[in-house]
Formats: structure tokens, C-alpha cells, sequence
């Protein structure tokens, strides 16, 4: 993880027309190459914040106010067109539901191509070279045949993957992954996970990643904030979430843990792995 500045840094409020206050002045920071992990409980505010980072949110009714810095410009003062570059290039997007994010109507490599030729122009080589290169870094096969099917012919795992691989084919700075496991099994949950921390570690590239699972964020965050009643409320690396909660909420949410889990370590291998990343 690199010690700079914030890559991203905000400061929000959102509001909805039949649901004012939902983000009460939200502060939050992301540095370049770090691995935050947002946790809530649903209908916390979790993906307004992720919607709002890309200036998403009026698609849902919802108004922002405040500031959202990335690399120090405030991207609420830029225009849609500019935003449309930022999308993709310098944020990656990844969601909860791979097989309905994806068109069904469509081919594998189909909608990769088209993923990539949103930001980058080139000749059909470049861009099968670029789709083989982020098909192989999620572990996915690359071949023409893999590229034909569609998405109806994959797995749950193998769909997520190529949202992943799509999300970062440019190589964007940072990657927003909102729930990106909750409809994966434990098995491939895992898989996924390991996934994430590999792209961390090997392109520098920070991740926020959004979850109501406190242990699947500690397995693989630097620092994780804590979200509850449309503020957050604690913002610490996971060693401190789980032995020293100080917000009566995280409280909570540590001792609502599988018990089991607790007394077989589970949660302090999870702890002590992120710490030693």
C-alpha cells in the first residue's frame, strides 16, 4: 500500500425525495494502493456511496451534496462528459449480481470488446491482446471458444470473474466492488476474495470494497469504516474492529459473530493475515 495522499476523499450527504438523511456528512478516504472495506447493514447507504462516487446516484432519485475528491478534483463539478471518462478508466465498478449485470443476449468477448473500445482505440489485435490479459488475471480461459459463449454458459464464479475482468481492463486506479460475494458460494466466495487481494498487491490498485460480512472484509482490507445510521461511525484496520470496537454499533456487529468462528480463531488468523499484507 502506498503512504500518500487520499486517491479518493469525500465528504457527503445524500438525500432521497421519500428518504432525506440517508448519508449525514460521510467523511471518507482511500489512498492509492490501500483496500477499504465499507461495512453496513442493508439499506444503510452503503451502494448510494459507491452510485455517488461515479455520479450515478440521480439515476436512483437521490441528490448529493458535499464534495468527492479524486486525486484531488472534485468530480461533482465535473460535466457528464467528463464523467463518462472517469467511469471504467479511472474507476472500476464490479456489483452483487454478475449474471444479471451481464447482457444475455450478447457473447463473452462481445462485451468485452465493446467494455474496452469505450476508452481506448486501437486494432483488433490490441484489443484481443488487452481481453486476454485481463481474462488471464482473474484466471479465466482466454481461448476463442471461451470468448463465444454466452453468459447463460458460465458459472456464478466464472460471471463474476468477467465483471472483474471487464471492471479492470484499463487498469483503473481504483476498483468500487459492492457486494461482490453475496451471491457466490463459500467456496467461490473465497476464491473471489483471494482474487481481489492478488489485483491489490500486483497492480497497486486500491479497492473499496462494500459488504455487510465484517470477517470477508477483514480477510483483505487495510482499514475498514463502519456504517450505521447514515454516518460512519468507525473507520480503523481490522486488528482494531475486532479486539478494541469502540462504536456501540461495531460493538455489536463483533459480537454477533458465529461464535463458532471466535473460538476457533477464525476471526484473529483473518486479522492477523491483513496486518502481515
Amino acid at each position: 500500500m502506498t503512504d500518500s495522499h487520499p486517491f479518493l476523499s469525500l465528504r457527503l450527504s445524500v438525500d432521497y425525495a421519500t428518504k432525506p438523511g440517508v448519508l449525514r456528512n460521510v467523511a471518507l478516504d482511500v489512498r492509492e494502493g490501500e483496500v477499504m472495506g465499507l461495512i453496513g447493514h442493508s439499506g444503510s447507504g452503503k451502494s448510494t456511496i459507491a452510485l455517488s462516487i461515479l455520479r450515478l446516484l440521480a439515476l436512483k432519485g437521490g441528490k448529493a451534496s458535499g464534495s468527492i475528491c479524486l486525486r484531488g478534483r472534485d468530480v461533482m463539478q465535473a460535466t457528464e462528459r467528463e464523467m463518462r471518462s472517469i467511469r471504467g478508466r479511472e474507476i472500476g465498478l464490479v456489483l452483487q449480481s454478475p449474471l444479471s449485470s451481464l447482457n444475455p443476449a450478447l457473447r463473452i468477448g462481445t462485451q468485452l470488446s465493446e467494455a474496452w473500445r469505450a476508452h481506448a482505440t486501437g486494432t483488433a489485435e490490441d484489443c484481443l491482446r488487452c481481453l486476454h490479459e485481463a481474462l488471464r488475471s482473474v484466471s479465466l480461459p482466454h481461448d476463442h471458444e471461451f470468448l463465444k459463449r454466452y453468459p447463460a454458459q458460465l458459472s456464478v464464479g466464472q460471471a463474476q470473474r468477467v465483471l472483474i475482468a471487464m471492471a479492470i481492463l484499463h487498469r483503473p486506479a481504483l476498483l468500487i466492488a459492492d457486494e461482490p460475494t453475496s451471491a457466490l458460494d463459500p467456496i467461490t466466495q473465497s476464491e473471489i476474495l483471494t482474487l481481489f487481494s492478488s489485483l491489490n498487491r500486483e497492480r497497486d490498485m486500491a479497492i473499496l470494497y462494500i459488504s455487510h460480512d465484517l470477517l470477508s472484509v477483514a480477510s483483505i482490507c487495510h482499514r475498514v469504516a463502519i456504517l450505521h445510521d447514515g454516518e460512519i461511525v468507525e473507520c480503523a484496520p481490522p486488528e482494531d474492529v475486532f479486539n478494541r470496537p469502540s462504536h456501540p454499533y461495531t460493538q455489536r456487529l463483533v459480537a454477533s459473530l458465529p461464535v463458532a468462528a471466535l473460538e476457533h480463531g477464525s476471526a484473529r488468523r483473518l486479522v492477523v493475515s491483513t496486518s502481515e499484507r
